[in-house]
C-alpha cells in the first residue's frame, strides 16, 4: 500500500522543485548569455588574429614562395601571444603551412568551409576541423602584386567557451546551494508549524472535512448553526439564516451572540459541562423550533457547539401534504360526508314508511352518480384522477360551489405512479386555492385536463376575486389568507419542476383567475 504523502514531506518536496526550477532557469539564461558574450569575443579575437596575420609581410612572402618555414613559427608565436587555438596558413590548394600540431603541415586544410576565401571574401565560420569543432574566421592573403596567394584560418575551439561557461556558474552554484540549504531547514519549521496549528491534520484530510462540510451544509434543510467557546456565532448555513430571519431577526448574524438572538438554550451547559440538547423546543418571536445541540470537542477540550435548527410548524405541514395525504383525506370526508347526508335521507324515509318514493329516490341518486362518473370515465382514464376529480366535485357541492371538467378534457391511464402523484398534487391544490376565491352559488370552477404526444396540458380557472399581482405569488408562505397558509402554489410549482413542466398565471382584480401548467410526456 502506497503511503500519503505528508505535509511536511510535501513542503520540503516543494522547495526542492521550485529551487531546482530557479536553478534550471538561471543556468540557462546564464550559460546562453556568457556562450554568446564569449563567442562573440573570441570571434572578435580570431578576427583580429586572421586579419593581422593576412597583413605580415611574412605570411606574404612565405605564400608567394619564399621562406615556409617562417611562416610556421610566425604563426605559433602569434598564436600563444594572441592566446588562440590555431592559425592556419594555406594556399591556394588548400595546403598548410602552419599548424600547432607540425606533423599537419603540407596537408590539406579540413572543414570544407575554406572556399569562401580562397575566392577572396573574409567569413566567420563554425566547423570540425582536425582540433575539433571551433569558430574560425577565414582571411584572404594577397601578395605585393595583388594577387591572392592563400589564406589564414585563426580559430578557436567550443570547448574553450564552455569551460568559460562553467567558471562563469561555479559562483551562482554556490549561492544557489546555499539558499536551497536556507529553503529545506526554512520547509522542515514551516511544515511542523503548520502541522501543528492544524491539529496534526494533513491537507488531504481538510479537504475532505471542508467538501464534507461544504455539501453538508448546503444540502442539509434543516438549519445549522456553530458557535465559539464564547458563544459567538461563526457559522451558519442558508437554511438556519432563512428560518431566522423568519422570525423577524435581520442579519447578518456570523459575528453576534447566539444569547442575544436565542436566549433561551442552555448554551452555558453544552460549552462549560459538555451535555447534549435533544429536541429542546424554543420560540423566538412567536415561531417554535424544536433545537439539538451538541459540543464540539477537539483533543479533549470544548472548542464550541454546533447547533441544528427545525421549523416545528414546517416539519407538521410537511407531515400533513406528504403524498397529497391532507387533499386525499379532505375529498374522501367530504364524499363520506355526502353519502352520509343520502344515508340519512334513505333512513327517514324508511323510518315514515315512504317506501313507494324510496326506489325512485335512490334510482335518483344512481342516475346523477352514474352520470358524473360516465362523464369522467370518458375523459379522464386514470381511475385515481378520476376518483379525486369526483371527490373534488362532492367536497365543492358540499360548500355550495361547483366544480365542471370541460368537455374538452381528455386523459389517458397514467402508468407512472410518480405522475399521477404529482398530479394529484397539482390538481388538488390549483381546484382549493379557486374554490377558496370563489363565492357561494358563483360561477364554477372550470378545470381542463388535456394531452397530445407531447405535452399535458392542465387549467383551473375560476372567477373569483383574482390578484392585483402576481410576484412572488409561489414563495412559501406568502399568503393573503393568514398565517400558517402560503403553501399551495409552492408545492404545485414543485411538482411541475419535478415533472420538467411550467405554469402560468393569469389574474385580474374580482376577474378571476386561470392557472395553465404544460408537462412534457417524455
Amino acid at each position: 500500500m502506497i503511503r500519503k504523502i505528508t505535509l511536511q514531506a510535501l513542503i520540503v518536496f516543494l522547495v526542492i522543485i521550485v529551487v531546482t526550477f530557479a536553478l534550471g532557469v538561471t543556468n540557462w539564461l546564464i550559460a546562453n548569455d556568457v556562450a554568446e558574450s564569449k563567442k562573440a569575443e573570441l570571434t572578435k579575437t580570431v578576427q583580429t588574429a586572421s586579419q593581422l596575420m593576412a597583413e605580415s609581410y611574412i605570411i606574404q612572402n612565405g605564400l608567394a614562395g619564399g621562406d615556409r618555414a617562417a611562416v610556421q613559427q610566425f604563426a605559433e608565436k602569434t598564436r600563444k601571444q594572441i592566446g588562440v587555438d590555431y592559425i592556419t596558413v594555406f594556399d591556394q590548394n588548400g595546403i598548410r603551412l602552419s599548424h600547432p600540431n607540425p606533423d599537419l603541415i603540407g596537408q590539406r586544410f579540413q572543414g570544407g568551409d575554406e572556399g569562401p576565401a580562397l575566392d577572396g571574401k573574409e567569413h566567420l565560420s563554425t566547423a570540425e576541423g582536425s582540433l575539433g569543432v571551433s569558430v574560425r574566421y577565414f582571411t584572404p592573403v594577397f601578395s605585393a602584386e595583388g594577387k591572392q596567394v592563400g589564406a589564414v584560418a585563426a580559430g578557436i575551439t567550443l570547448e574553450k567557451i564552455h569551460e568559460a561557461v562553467v567558471d562563469s556558474r561555479r559562483m551562482i552554484y554556490a549561492g544557489l546551494a546555499a539558499g536551497l540549504t536556507v529553503g529545506l531547514a526554512g520547509a522542515l519549521f514551516l511544515g511542523q508549524r503548520v502541522r501543528k496549528v492544524m491539529f496534526g491534520l494533513e491537507p488531504v484530510e481538510i479537504a475532505r472535512l471542508l467538501e464534507e462540510r461544504s455539501v453538508m451544509l448546503a444540502s442539509t434543510h434543516e438549519g445549522i448553526l456553530a458557535v465559539d467557546r464564547n458563544e459567538t456565532i461563526t457559522l451558519l448555513n442558508e437554511a438556519a439564516a432563512s428560518l431566522l430571519q423568519k422570525t423577524g431577526l435581520a442579519g447578518p448574524f456570523e459575528g453576534k451572540k447566539a444569547g442575544t438572538i436565542m436566549p433561551k438554550i442552555p448554551f452555558y451547559d453544552v460549552l462549560e459541562q459538555g451535555s447534549h440538547l435533544v429536541d429542546e423546543e424554543l420560540e423566538i418571536n412567536g415561531t417554535l423550533f424544536f433545537i439539538n445541540s451538541s459540543p464540539l470537542i477537539v483533543k479533549g477540550k470544548v472548542i464550541g457547539a454546533v447547533t441544528t435548527i427545525r421549523d416545528r410548524t414546517e416539519i407538521k405541514k410537511l407531515a400533513e401534504r406528504l403524498s397529497g395525504t391532507e387533499m386525499y383525506a379532505e375529498a374522501l370526508r367530504a364524499q363520506t360526508h355526502e353519502f352520509m347526508n343520502r344515508l340519512h335521507v334513505i333512513l327517514g324515509m324508511v323510518h315514515i314508511k315512504q317506501y313507494d318514493a324510496l326506489p325512485s329516490y335512490i334510482q335518483e341518486i344512481n342516475i346523477r352518480y352514474q352520470d358524473s362518473i360516465g362523464y369522467l370515465s370518458k375523459r379522464i382514464a386514470d381511475p385515481v384522477i378520476a376518483g379525486f376529480l369526483l371527490a373534488k366535485m362532492s367536497f365543492a357541492a358540499e360548500q355550495g360551489k361547483e366544480v365542471v371538467l370541460a368537455e374538452e378534457s381528455f386523459l389517458p391511464d397514467q402508468k407512472n405512479s410518480r405522475m399521477a402523484h404529482e398530479l394529484i398534487t397539482i390538481l388538488g391544490n390549483l381546484i382549493d386555492n379557486a374554490l377558496e376565491a370563489t363565492e357561494q352559488k358563483g360561477r364554477p370552477v372550470t378545470v381542463l385536463i388535456d394531452s397530445d404526444e407531447e405535452n399535458m396540458i392542465i387549467e383551473v380557472k375560476d372567477h373569483g376575486k383574482g390578484m392585483e399581482s402576481t410576484d412572488g405569488i409561489f414563495e412559501k408562505g406568502r399568503s393573503e389568507k393568514g398565517s400558517g397558509r402560503g403553501y399551495g402554489l409552492f408545492l404545485v410549482q414543485e411538482s411541475v419542476k419535478q415533472l420538467n413542466g411550467s405554469i402560468q398565471i393569469m389574474s385580474k382584480k374580482n376577474k378571476g383567475t386561470i392557472v395553465e401548467v404544460v408537462i412534457p410526456l417524455d
